[in-house]
């Protein structure tokens, strides 16, 4: 059974920085993309970033320079570094493997 648990989620002012971790269960993780995706309210869940199981990542035009995301096969983790936040990156961020399996999400929010 496929679990991942997201943490490091808060609220932080605009400027700031977090960092979400996911560790995964239940996978080979290292044969697997990984990704974040976000969900503001009333709108779509939008892809942040991914990372695919040789170390290409895409990223959202919205975050790029901004948001590095990254995996730690041995701790079966992935990481996305959030800087220099903004207010419409408030959303509740989800990891996702292979399109298919998500976690419970972790709120972010970034205040003005």
């Amino acid at each position: 059974q496929v679990h991942l648990a997201e943490s490091g989620g808060g609220l932080v002012q605009s400027g700031g920085s977090l960092r979400l971790s996911c560790a995964a269960s239940g996978i080979i993780f290292s044969l697997n993309i990984m990704g974040w995706y976000r969900q503001a309210p009333g709108k779509e869940r939008e892809l942040v970033a991914r990372i695919d199981n040789v170390g290409s990542t895409r990223y959202a035009d919205s975050v790029k320079g901004r948001f590095t995301v990254s995996r730690d096969n041995a701790k079966n983790t992935v990481y996305l570094q959030m800087n220099s936040l903004k207010p419409e990156d408030t959303a509740v961020y989800y990891c996702n493997v292979d399109f298919v399996y998500w976690g419970q999400g972790t709120q972010v929010t970034v205040s003005s």
